[in-house]
């Protein structure tokens, strides 16, 4: 009895087939993954201030009022403490703890955490913390910086059509990274003040001032570390974006 062997022609479709199978099915593991990653903090984040969000009635003062009794505690001045739509924050600038209407106004746990987080800010301001210098310097040169990187990558193809040159090429990296690359060491260097202003000042404001009720430090303990990487997501976007724009280079679009 003659087995007869299917064409090399065919063996070849079928392990290319497969390859192409492996090669998408990588493709998508790590598309998952790097999903995972970009996705998952930001969702543990507001399902954790959320969930500490009630009842909005545990503490007898609101975030706003908790927010003032801190700074004075600090012997802090001429800080204002706003109601915000933008997110939860410390303006040195305008030298205003800002924080959304659900914080600002509840007397939840994640109000007054929050709020402890952000004059946790304010402290690092007054005591001339450094980091928090360099993101304030940062934060004031990177909206320009990022416009001019803008106006570059979208005249790059323009130079690139007229002069036929491979020159474009470098002002389209020169682009993105000043679009890119300045937001990721910004993201980076929050990563530190945010973690210091969690556990190297709002934890021990709450803990030696026995403010919070029995049972919710390993709560508040949460809601600090959701605070401290609210960056983290945005960090690594600016970071992998960066890695994007590489690839496409060395590919050499232009």
């Amino acid at each position: 009895l003659m087995i007869r062997r299917p064409p090399r022609s065919t063996l070849d479709r079928s392990s290319a087939a497969s390859d192409v199978y492996k090669r998408q099915m990588s493709y998508l593991i790590i598309f998952g993954v790097i999903l995972i990653v970009l996705v998952g903090p930001s969702l543990w984040v507001k399902g954790t201030m959320r969930k500490y969000s009630q009842p909005d009635d545990r503490y007898p003062f609101t975030g706003a009022v908790f927010a003032g009794k801190l700074l004075k505690a600090l012997n802090i001045k001429d800080i204002k403490i706003e109601s915000t739509e933008i997110g939860d924050h410390y303006d040195p600038i305008a030298r205003a703890v800002r924080l959304t209407a659900d914080k600002h106004d509840s007397k939840s746990l994640t109000a007054i955490t929050i709020a402890a987080h952000e004059v946790g800010h304010a402290h690092q301001h007054a005591t001339g913390y450094r980091p928090l210098k360099l993101r304030t310097l940062l934060v004031k040169t990177m909206a320009p910086a990022e416009r001019f990187g803008a106006l570059i990558l979208m005249t790059a193809p323009f130079i690139a059509l007229i002069t036929r040159v491979p020159g474009p090429g470098l002002l389209m990296f020169l682009g993105g990274l000043l679009t890119l690359g300045l937001g990721a060491v910004v993201h980076l260097i929050t990563l530190p003040t945010e973690l210091n202003a969690s556990f190297g000042r709002a934890l021990p404001m709450l803990e030696e001032g026995n403010i919070l009720k029995e049972g919710d430090e390993v709560h508040a303990r949460r809601l600090l570390t959701a605070a401290a990487c609210t960056y983290v997501a945005a960090s690594l976007m600016s970071l992998i974006n960066i890695a994007r724009w590489w690839t496409i280079l060395r590919k050499g679009p232009l």
